[in-house]
């Protein structure tokens, strides 16, 4: 698109936009977050913006691109139209892009130009920006220069450094360090400074610069060095920049302590004083000289010879071995050879003056050869050394010894000399013949090593003697044996997982690999528990439960590596001993006692049944009422739940307690039981009458009442409930002109009019009303007077007052009203109940007098919205007024206990 934009504008414009070419410069630091602000082009390069002195409408919009995306395109994002140039999400990193050179490495719309040595100069990213439209076109030189930040810590590039430092090296040594550490940051956020960690008091380091801003660290000796008193120091060679914060870098630094021959070889005796019998025979060991060099190598070799000062004669006798210092009789003594020789030996060492020891050798003259004793071996020997197997049977043969005089003039006996079970006898048929052999078989565990000795002595007392070692091999002859056959654990339930338990420990008197004893868990233990096969030590891997499981029991193994492998078996035993985890636990959630009223104080109401899984004294239960306790109380130790004193349906009919039990534990764990006492009625209550309120009230009823129609009712209530609150009503007595005009409904208490009142009917009707209920077992009543007066008027009231006063001469009747089973609410409904009242009254009054209470409440519920009469309510009827009792409004009554 550039390239046809430049043949469109043509060659003018080209040379005009050539000379409009511009260079910015922008500096940032490395390691920036995308959407940082590099610069804004339009601002530095002064063109103009929309808001300038010319109107908007005539300022084209001006636009900023990339000529290309090279390299350095993807870490800046330049904004079309403001011109304003960001970071990118890339983020710039100045050690990853820019390569170190002695000039300025450069990133951008062409190759980078960089040479090979490290320089602190700047790194450079170029970008190439064209600006439009035309007018203002021109191309920018954009030049973006990285600053190098403090992120990257010096590192040595091996983690373990060696270096070598001779022991005579004098104070002030100087050697170089050959592995510098390195650090892709520049000038002072490189590396600027090494220490040591530990310098032991001889060594310190200081720092080169060359010519190219290289640091190379030395080690400097500030001490005397001694390879024999220390050979090597390990310290740490630090490596820090110059940074803020400073970033360090460290590696191990062993500086080995190279030996030098200082030291020369030394004798530990300057006087060796040897006896040699002169019937020795030749090659016989004299004595051994040893000389020490402590330097190391080729310093260290010691060679030995004799001095000057030794005569030929001795040197003839005597050899001396040049590497091991030995002195062995190399020519046969006889009578002219002298008795007494000095021998004086050098240790010579490279470089050294050498050292010196004397051997006085004196030689006894012996007339007679000793006895010779000549052993040949059955059993395996090895320099002297027999080797027997432990569990040989008796009598193995070990070695045949010869006994003989050399001189063949003495008598020649022998015998055994050292503890052991062994025995040394003739061998017959043959002369000077003797066989070793064992008298019992031997044991390992009890002694490995036996030292005895063959004696020889002829007949003139001379004595020789042939040492034997007998080793005793082992075998596999022992078990492991457990410290304890019966291993008796404790742990408390709960416990964390891997839990330690004890730690095995057999014993196996055979030795090597023999010895080594490994534990195995028999196959009766549990998954859940683990034994280490070489430590013995046995844990459970999961929490133990002491309600689910106390004790276990099971086999655990111990097993040796011989061969056969032999074995070996305990038992063991883990109690888990208690922790206060559960609660306790009542049988049931809510339990529900059914008691009837009036029952005795301090009857037993029911039996709270708690269980505790815990055992001992975490198990141990304590009961106590939370609520009600000037009420209730209960039996701790029987559960037994009792009320102080009597209890009435009517003043409570049901009580809600809540138990607590807690257990013996410590922490005390606890746990609640809700208790619903309901108490059953009892009728223990006659049925009251609250309308009408009194005997001496009366209703004006008028002549022309129609039959059928209502003149009053009788209201009452029973605070029992059940079938001991269910009312009948009954006329029991009756007065007045003609007083079968007046009947009472049994069930609603509703009284009407039977007959149409003739003239002569007119006056005052006293009808006896008998309010019964159906309780068991014995019903109670009440009785109430309900005065009629019909008359078109009442115009004389203190006559009818007067008729009131005077006692009622009524004879009662005993017919028994009709039985009805609903309590007797007006316009209570109840049709919807009759059916279940009737048959519930036919069951017997046991238990299911409950559920009969239960079935006539709710029908209660239904109607005590509209029959419940007014506690207060008090009818007032006046004499001289004609008023319709029917239409007076009641309020019904609430009956709580229903």
């Amino acid at each position: 698109h550039l390239l046809l934009f430049l043949l469109f504008v043509g060659p003018f414009n080209c040379f005009a936009s050539y000379s409009r070419a511009t260079e910015l410069f922008y500096s940032l630091n490395e390691g920036l977050p995308a959407g940082v602000l590099i610069g804004s082009l339009a601002r530095d390069l002064r063109l103009p913006m929309a808001g300038g002195q010319y109107p908007a409408s005539l300022q084209p919009p001006l636009s900023f691109t990339l000529a290309s995306h090279g390299l350095g395109g993807q870490y800046v994002h330049l904004d079309n139209r403001s011109g304003e140039l960001h970071t990118s999400a890339v983020e710039i990193d100045r050690e990853a892009l820019c390569v170190e050179s002695s000039g300025a490495t450069i990133f951008g719309e062409s190759a980078a130009v960089s040479s090979s040595s490290p320089s602190s100069e700047s790194c450079l990213l170029l970008l190439d920006v064209l600006v439009l439209p035309q007018e203002y076109f021109r191309l920018v030189k954009v030049k973006i220069a990285i600053r190098d930040v403090n992120d990257n810590a010096p590192r040595f590039p091996v983690p373990h450094i060696r270096l070598s430092v001779p022991e005579n090296a004098p104070v002030n040594t100087r050697l170089a360090i050959e592995h510098p550490a390195l650090d892709p940051d520049m000038g002072t956020n490189g590396v600027q400074t090494y220490r040591l960690r530990d310098n032991y008091g001889v060594f310190t380091l200081d720092v080169e610069e060359n010519e190219n801003g290289e640091r190379t660290p030395y080690l400097i000796v500030m001490g005397a060095l001694d390879r024999e008193t220390q050979d090597e120091y390990v310290t740490v060679i630090v490596a820090e920049d110059g940074g803020t914060p400073p970033l360090v870098g460290s590696a191990t630094l062993t500086i080995g302590i190279s030996d030098i021959n200082d030291n020369c070889p030394q004798f530990n005796d300057s006087q060796l004083n040897i006896t040699l019998y002169g019937n020795s025979t030749l090659g016989a060991h004299v004595a051994t000289v040893h000389a020490v060099d402590v330097d190391l190598g080729s310093n260290a070799q010691i060679t030995y010879s004799y001095s000057q000062k030794v005569p030929q004669s001795s040197r003839d006798l005597f050899h001396l071995n040049e590497s091991t210092g030995a002195i062995t009789l190399s020519t046969k003594v006889d009578g002219d050879t002298p008795r007494l020789h000095r021998l004086i030996i050098l240790g010579n060492g490279p470089g050294c003056i050498p050292a010196v020891i004397t051997v006085l050798v004196t030689i006894i003259k012996v007339m007679m050869r000793p006895p010779e004793v000549v052993p040949r071996f059955i059993a395996n020997e090895v320099d002297g050394v027999v080797y027997l197997k432990e569990l040989e049977p008796v009598n193995t043969p070990i070695a045949f010894f010869t006994i003989k005089d050399p001189d063949e003039k003495y008598k020649v006996s022998c015998y055994l000399d050292g503890d052991g079970p062994f025995r040394l006898s003739p061998y017959k048929p043959y002369n000077n013949e003797y066989l070793l052999e064992t008298t019992k078989p031997l044991d390992f565990e009890t002694q490995q090593l036996y030292e005895i000795s063959v004696v020889a002595w002829n007949s003139e007392g001379f004595h020789v003697k042939k040492v034997v070692k007998v080793q005793v091999l082992d075998d596999n002859d022992n078990s492991p044996v457990f410290s304890e056959q019966l291993i008796e654990l404790s742990i408390e339930e709960n416990n964390v997982p891997n839990a330690f338990l004890t730690k095995l420990h057999a014993t196996d008197a055979d030795s090597g690999e023999r010895g080594q004893v490994s534990y195995f868990l028999g196959p009766d233990a549990p998954s859940y528990f683990a034994l280490d096969k070489t430590t013995g030590v046995l844990t459970v891997s999961t929490q133990l439960d002491r309600e689910e499981k106390e004790k276990y029991r099971y086999t655990v193994k111990a097993v040796d590596s011989g061969f056969p492998p032999r074995e070996s078996i305990a038992t063991v035993t883990i109690t888990v001993l208690d922790k206060n985890d559960n609660s306790p636990r009542f049988i049931n959630k809510d339990f529900s006692f059914f008691v009837p009223e009036n029952f005795p104080g301090f009857g037993e109401i029911g039996v709270i049944s708690v269980t505790d899984a815990d055992a001992g004294q975490n198990g141990w239960v304590a009961l106590s009422v939370l609520n009600g306790s000037d009420i209730f109380v209960i039996d701790t130790g029987k559960g037994v739940l009792r009320a102080k004193v009597s209890l009435d349906r009517e003043q409570q009919s049901s009580y809600v307690l809540w138990i607590e039990a807690v257990d013996g534990g410590d922490p005390a764990l606890s746990s609640t039981a809700k208790i619903t006492i309901l108490l059953l009625d009892i009728n223990d209550n006659p049925p009251l009458v609250l309308f009408p309120q009194s005997n001496m009230s009366y209703l004006l009823v008028l002549p022309s009442t129609l039959p059928g129609s209502p003149i009053t009712e009788v209201y009452a209530v029973d605070k029992d409930t059940g079938m001991n609150a269910v009312i009948a009503y009954s006329i029991i007595g009756r007065r007045g002109p003609r007083p079968e005009s007046f009947r009472i409904d049994p069930k609603t208490g509703n009284i009407t009019l039977e007959e149409s009142l003739m003239q002569n009917d007119y006056g005052l009707y006293r009808l006896l009303v008998k309010v019964s209920d159906h309780g068991y077992p014995e019903p109670l009543h009440s009785t109430v007077m309900v005065n009629l007066f019909v008359n078109d008027t009442v115009s004389n009231e203190s006559y009818i007052e007067s008729l009131l006063r005077k006692e009622p001469d009524i004879s009662v009747e005993e017919k028994q009203p009709q039985i009805s089973i609903e309590p007797t609410h007006k316009k209570m409904e109840s049709a919807s109940c009759m059916p279940t009242l009737v048959a519930l009254s036919i069951i017997s009054l046991g238990s299911i007098a409950l559920v009969t209470g239960m079935g006539i409440y709710i029908c209660l519920r239904k109607g005590k919205k509209h029959h419940r009469a007014d506690e207060n309510l008090e009818v007032q009827i006046p004499l001289n007024g004609r008023i319709n009792l029917h239409m007076l409004e009641k309020k019904p009554m609430e009956i709580s206990n229903i």
